[in-house]
């Protein structure tokens, strides 16, 4: 159990996976619906909701069926190796049978069976299985809103975390059911084709009060001991490249938070976008960042970017690339012999008309001096690479040849690079080498009229769930949402 910053009990399920998309579990005394059609492990996500509240957090819990003996339920979930006999011998379980009326009026009554058993075993946790037998109550087809709510109302009474298990197929094709409104959560096991021969199970949170949870739906696969649900978007990590590695901020604290606190250091991160996509302030703000920081930043220039253009974006971050030119941490490399302020004219290593052995050559020889002495000192340096002017300028095969050994030198010395780019337009074959030697992939792009921001690849392995780019009056004058 942990708490929440409102003070608020954190009932953590224990099935694998399950927390994270829950933002860690869901608020104790929380009702919630687990709908599924026949055979996607209803019963199966219960019992073990129930199992590991009991061994992991020593929290008592109650099966309740309607259509079950116990029997059966034990030697079902015997196959995962689950003794759910010696857990009622610890008393820290019960599995019981009876009709759906006896239930409710056990429950409404003062001291009646179900407060006895809670009392007995001192009850956390409950399941019920299912409230879709409360439509027929009385042989009359009902849609068993009297019933549920009651039942709901007891579970807070009692200060329960309660599963209340529902067979999704009723539910298609019908007005939203009641139950919907009066529970605090659903979560929606589904069971459908997938590639023409197979079949994959997906789990959804489509409603949770009092937690932020992972939208989308999230693959679940029944493992020798129980259900393991693997969160979209997730891969396996790079425990070398993202332990122990120290965070570069963007400037945008949203974005600071998917990737796990900024650019790790001396890492290569590619940032893909279209010409619909406003990037301009994402990649200001983590220039101005660097600059902001102390450290040494190289420029890449392109053709509609200038150092005067620069220059004025900065501005707007509260960063002074004027003020970092006089203490020499800036450097620009330009294809296009623009003429620059004579405070910037020392640091701009001017490369066109150049062969590409003499551009390689003259930017080594100008860059790499102020390299090896500020290292020395101890400052960082930060690259801003535009493949877009370089493949326009310098041909897809000069990158193809160049780019994996320049990013792995600098990854060897410590220095984080930013590369921008347009996968679209560059292709698929040179968009993914670009993408295999890069440690992480930063993607925005504009669908109708919205744009969109997602981390399709880090060195921990993870990517992010789309965030909207939002744009906003005050610094960094985006959000991701």
């Amino acid at each position: 159990m942990q708490e929440t910053g409102l003070g608020q009990d954190i009932v953590h399920t224990g099935v694998p996976g399950l927390d994270e998309l829950l933002g860690g579990g869901v608020p104790r005394g929380t009702t919630i619906i687990l709908e599924g059609n026949p055979g996607t492990g209803k019963t199966t996500l219960g019992i073990q909701f129930l199992l590991e509240g009991a061994r992991q957090y020593g929290e008592s819990g109650i099966y309740i069926t309607f259509e079950e003996l116990p029997e059966q339920i034990y030697r079902d979930m015997s196959g995962f190796g689950w003794d759910l006999r010696e857990l009622e011998r610890q008393n820290k379980l019960r599995i019981i049978c009876l009709e759906p009326d006896v239930l409710l009026d056990q429950m409404m009554r003062t001291d009646g069976l179900f407060e006895q058993l809670i009392r007995e075993i001192d009850c956390k946790r409950v399941v019920i299985d299912s409230i879709s037998l409360f439509r027929t109550l009385g042989g009359q087809q009902t849609d068993g809103r009297e019933q549920i709510y009651s039942i709901r109302n007891i579970m807070r009474k009692f200060n329960l975390t309660a599963f209340f298990l529902r067979e999704y197929g009723e539910t298609e094709g019908r007005s939203t059911p009641f139950e919907n409104y009066v529970c605090d959560g659903i979560i929606r096991l589904s069971l459908r084709e997938h590639l023409e021969k197979f079949r994959k199970r997906t789990i959804e949170i489509l409603k949770m009060r009092g937690t932020c949870i992972v939208e989308g739906e999230h693959h679940y696969r029944f493992l020798k001991d129980g259900i393991c649900i693997l969160p979209a978007l997730s891969m396996v990590e790079d425990k070398i490249v993202s332990d122990g590695v120290a965070r570069l901020s963007t400037g945008i604290e949203s974005l600071d938070e998917i990737l796990l606190g900024g650019l790790p250091q001396g890492s290569a991160f590619m940032m893909d976008s279209n010409s619909k996509a406003n990037y301009k302030y994402l990649m200001t703000s983590i220039y101005a960042e660097r600059i902001k920081q102390g450290d040494c930043v190289l420029f890449m220039l392109s053709g509609l970017s200038s150092v005067e253009t620069l220059e004025q974006s900065l501005q707007l971050f509260g960063a002074s690339l004027r003020e970092a030119a006089l203490e020499e941490r800036v450097f620009f490399i330009d294809h296009y012999h623009r003429k620059v302020d004579p405070v910037y004219e020392n640091l701009v290593v001017h490369v066109d008309r150049l062969s590409n052995e003499e551009y390689q050559k003259k930017v080594y020889e100008a860059i790499n001096p102020h390299f090896r002495e500020t290292i020395v000192q101890g400052k960082r340096w930060f690259i801003h690479y535009d493949l877009n002017t370089i493949i326009s300028e310098r041909g897809r095969e000069f990158v193809k040849r160049n780019f994996a050994d320049e990013m792995a030198r600098c990854r060897a010395a410590g220095i984080t690079v930013l590369c921008q780019s347009n996968f679209t337009e560059i292709g698929l074959e040179t968009s993914s080498f670009l993408e295999r030697a890069s440690n992480g992939v930063i993607r925005t792009w504009v669908d109708g009229s919205y744009q969109y921001l997602q981390i399709t690849k880090s060195p921990g392995g993870r990517m992010s769930a789309p965030h909207i780019v939002d744009n906003i009056r005050e610094r960094p004058y985006v959000r991701l949402i």
